[in-house]
This record gives C-alpha cells, sequence and structure tokens, in this order.
C-alpha cells in the first residue's frame, strides 16, 4: 500500500532527525506504533521494514525505548535453550548448574 502525507515544513523539522528520509522514518514510526501496541508482531515489523534480521529490529525498537513484547511461554523457550546450551558446555568442563528454574 502507499499512503501519501502532506506535512508542513516547519512541523516536518521538528519530528523528522535532520538528515532522516522523511518517507523511511514515517514508516518505521508507524510499524514502532504498530508494535509498541501489539498490532504488529516482530516479524511483521521486520518484513515491513525490509529488515534481515530480528537484531536489526531489536536494535530499532531499543533506539525508541520499545520493550520487546516478550510472552511467558517465548521466556521460557528461551530459558530451556539456555539451559540446554549450557549442559552442552558443561560435558566439555565443569558440571554447571542450571541458569533458571522453570517458570
Amino acid at each position: 500500500m502507499e499512503i501519501t502525507l502532506t506535512i508542513p515544513e516547519e512541523l516536518a523539522a521538528q519530528i523528522i532527525p535532520a538528515g532522516k528520509d522523511p518517507a523511511r522514518e514515517a514508516l518505521e514510526l508507524l510499524a514502532i506504533e504498530g508494535y509498541r501496541n501489539q498490532n504488529l508482531t516482530e516479524s511483521q515489523v521486520r518484513r515491513m521494514l525490509g529488515f534481515e534480521t530480528r537484531m536489526q529490529v531489536h536494535a530499532l525498537l531499543k533506539e525508541h525505548d520499545v520493550y520487546l513484547n516478550f510472552a511467558p511461554d517465548h521466556a521460557q523457550q528461551e530459558l530451556d535453550a539456555a539451559n540446554q546450551m549450557r549442559a552442552d558446555v558443561g560435558h566439555r568442563g565443569a558440571n554447571r548448574p542450571n541458569i533458571a528454574k522453570k517458570v
């Protein structure tokens, strides 16, 4: 979808950082707000902005002080993966306890 916006120059100068592409900045802000309101997923933001990786989305969100929408089941998956990696490393070295307990 293509959208055209008309913003008075003096107002655009206040909301678009110098040297930034106004169209790209508007698209990023729309994606960020969609994510913040949980209308867009991380994957949808990535596709919308043409990013290759999740890390690019994370960097953009961090730049705008937006926290990741991290559901409890996602947190558990991350903990399980971290514990598995730690267990794999433990086979090569000293046996260490799990990072965290299940939530």
